[in-house]
């Protein structure tokens, strides 16, 4: 087993200087902190915390990562959908899971995140909405260190599967159902979810597909899956457009009461099938996701990834539809 001394002796610093590395102390020179980082990677190099987890040989338990920036405004439905689909299938394959949140590794290094992730004993990741400001976790993803199931982004290889629903067909379908309803249909309003993501990219491209369709205007805005956002978009944009197509539902409901206070009527469709949606008892278009089946499946594919399998991205079903309030309310 490779040990400290043994990178210290390679990259000709102290063992001090490389535990200082390890931790990620400020001072350290950059110059030698690349090249401990180097020779850390070459080696293999274990700190002996993670040595220890690892020796003990209890794997397959699985880390849940979750993203709650957009959200932390109101009790999150959706990642608690994922969360209870996830929980049932550890229960029924008999695997531990743990819960993070992506904000923990925000200040960690890669070697860090997977240092710490080791530690726990964790081999196996469901991501869930994989941000494009995650580098480390792209970095995991990458390297192949863990087996690893990616909710709603389509990356894949040898040790990585992907689930998600066809996120431009179902943003097509949602928006095109909204405008054939509606006789006029020349200025739009595409509130979009966060700049610069594989989903809001795929799902622009459905809206731009639409626009040489249907030759309307379209107006772009990027609304962060936030209501408040999205409220104030559409005041300023009210009077210009005649239809408001929101990347989530959250911005869909901010929209619809900005509209009703300036005692406007523009139809708007919103995207998700949260169940906030019918007790705003007003119906909108939306796109219905089942996230407690696409945890679960998430978990199947983690177990097939397990068993030897090469990873593969997987589509799930989806409905365009309007929630009304009897549709939610417990019976």
């Amino acid at each position: 087993m490779v040990s400290i001394n043994d990178v210290a002796k390679k990259a000709g610093v102290a063992k001090s200087t490389v535990s200082k590395v390890l931790n990620n102390y400020s001072l350290v020179s950059e110059e030698t902190r690349l090249k401990v980082e180097k020779v850390v990677e070459e080696l293999g190099y274990v700190p002996n915390s993670v040595a220890v987890s690892l020796s003990k040989k209890e794997f397959n338990r699985v880390g849940l990562i979750v993203d709650i920036r957009h959200n932390s405004e109101f009790v999150e439905e959706i990642n608690m959908q994922h969360l209870t689909g996830a929980f049932e299938k550890a229960k029924e394959y008999r695997i531990e899971v743990v819960t993070f949140f992506s904000s923990q590794f925000e200040e960690m290094s890669y070697k860090e995140v997977t240092n710490f992730l080791k530690s726990q004993r964790i081999n196996c990741l469901i991501i869930y909405n994989l941000s494009i400001e995650n580098k480390n976790i792209y970095k995991i993803i990458e390297k192949q260190e863990f087996f690893c199931v990616l909710v709603d982004s389509p990356i894949t290889n040898v040790r990585t599967s992907s689930v998600s629903i066809d996120h431009f067909q179902a943003q097509y379908d949602v928006a095109k159902k909204t405008f054939d309803e509606n006789d006029y249909i020349n200025n739009v309003l595409y509130i979009a979810g966060g700049a610069g993501g594989y989903i809001t990219e795929r799902r622009l491209e459905a809206m731009k597909k639409l626009q040489g369709e249907y030759h309307f205007e379209l107006i772009i805005k990027y609304g962060d899956f936030n209501e408040y956002k999205a409220r104030k978009i559409t005041q300023k944009y009210a009077s210009k457009i005649n239809v408001v197509v929101c990347a989530s539902d959250l911005m869909a409901i901010g929209a619809v009461f900005a509209l009703t206070e300036m005692d406007l009527f523009r139809p708007v469709c919103g995207f998700d099938g949260i169940r906030l949606m019918g007790y705003t008892q007003i119906e909108m278009n939306t796109v219905k996701q089942d996230f407690n089946r696409k945890s679960k499946q998430a978990f199947d594919e983690l177990k097939k990834l397990l068993n030897g399998e090469t990873g593969r991205h997987v589509l799930i079903p989806y409905e365009v539809c309007k929630i009304n309030y009897m549709d939610v309310i417990q019976k």
